[in-house]
């Protein structure tokens, strides 16, 4: 049965799927739906960085750029697409959307072991889920995320409309995206990126996701300059910096 949270009211308030798609995908069919994502391997025994975007984004956003600067670190790259983004078909659901990393990383043979994965915003979710349903990844990188979705679904849904009760959203809420139940199970390397003023999702995400982790190894990086949608481009030298320190550290 479908979660509520994945009506029009909700994941259709939330989720803004864009257009633009890559020259050449790598398209991974999951259950009814492909996925246009990016895929590129420089060496099979090398780590493999799995990135979900933000939810005004697309996999086309981050390639040739981004990827090029992954594999300037020695990383493999994955770039999962959401469905009805970038090329995908299906429709953009909040919880439908759970399953599809899972999915993928094991169509394209990748072995969690050899897995960093990386959530950018709404991405968060995403990166969560999969580190929860593969404790065993190498690595787990949050930049500007979401600790309690929650919120974030209250601040844009349409209840009235929908007949929706705010009680039944945070009871599906706790039931598909409990982050603090999630990542206190998590017990590999973490590192957390945010910008001290991100303005759309607050520091306290970040603070809240980096105590909740139970992580041997983890690091909470936060960045003066910048807000949510500027983080990477006025902090890129120290963003990557972070970044290879932490893959680097994997030792793997």
């Amino acid at each position: 049965m479908a979660s509520l949270l994945d009506s029009p009211a909700i994941s259709g308030r939330y989720l803004f799927p864009q257009n633009r798609t890559l020259r050449r995908p790598m398209v991974v069919q999951v259950n009814d739906v492909e996925l246009a994502c990016y895929h590129r391997t420089l060496d099979q025994n090398r780590l493999t960085l799995v990135h979900f975007h933000g939810n005004g984004e697309a996999v086309a956003d981050y390639v040739p750029g981004f990827a090029d600067m992954l594999q300037d670190m020695g990383l493999n790259q994955l770039f999962i697409e959401y469905r009805a983004y970038g090329g995908s078909s299906g429709n953009a659901q909040l919880v439908a959307m759970l399953d599809d990393g899972e999915s993928v990383l094991k169509a394209v043979g990748i072995p969690p072991e050899k897995a960093v994965v990386f959530g950018r915003s709404i991405g968060s979710l995403y990166a969560i889920e999969l580190a929860y349903r593969q404790p065993n990844i190498a690595g787990l990188i949050i930049e500007s995320g979401i600790a309690d979705p929650c919120e974030r679904f209250l601040n844009y849904a349409e209840l009235q409309s929908s007949r929706i009760s705010e009680s039944q959203v945070r009871a599906e809420a706790a039931k598909y995206f409990n982050h603090e139940r999630k990542l206190s199970e998590y017990t590999n390397p973490l590192l957390i990126l945010h910008t001290e003023n991100d303005g759309l999702i607050d520091l306290s995400h970040a603070q809240r996701n980096y105590q909740w982790s139970c992580s041997k190894q983890k690091r909470l990086m936060l960045f003066p300059r910048g807000n949510h949608n500027t983080i990477f481009p006025l902090n890129m030298n120290q963003y990557l910096a972070c970044v290879k320190e932490f893959v680097d550290g994997l030792g793997r």
